[in-house]
């Protein structure tokens, strides 16, 4: 073999190895709830990567696990029912009720008035403030 023959023979070698690592990449098609994937995005950016880098991270570190790097799990009865009530109709109920009592639209009874209030008249505080209520709900 000549020298000029080593030499092309030797380069070849080299572009293969060079070309045999160079990263490739593929793409992949997933389908994904709208808004879990604008979240995603939000969330991302915010951490500052792409998408493509955070599913990167989940293969690379499942790969590393060979596992699926997080804990996956069925809902206990009690986060099913808790589910079940807490619809966001309740939550929205709630968040107004917190709202109204750190604006002050609200009163107060002990459990004997309450009692009492199911077989007798409703007390004239109860009222007065019920009038006040609406009227500042009316001028709003």
């Amino acid at each position: 073999m000549s020298i000029q023959d080593y030499y092309y023979e030797s380069e070849e070698l080299a572009m293969r190895d060079a070309v045999a690592n160079i990263p490739t990449t593929t793409n992949i098609n997933i389908r994904i709830d709208s808004r879990v994937k604008q979240e995603a995005e939000i969330l991302f950016e915010k951490l500052g990567i792409s998408v493509s880098g955070a599913v990167n991270i989940f293969f690379r570190q499942a790969i590393r696990q060979q596992a699926i790097p997080f804990e996956i799990k069925a809902k206990t009865e009690a986060e099913e029912k808790y589910d079940a009530y807490f619809t966001p109709d309740v939550v929205n109920s709630i968040l107004e009720s917190v709202g109204q009592f750190r604006r002050g639209e609200y009163i107060s009874f002990s459990l004997d008035e309450l009692i009492a209030m199911e077989t007798g008249p409703i007390p004239q505080r109860a009222i007065d403030f019920l009038e006040t209520h609406k009227k500042a709900v009316n001028e709003n």
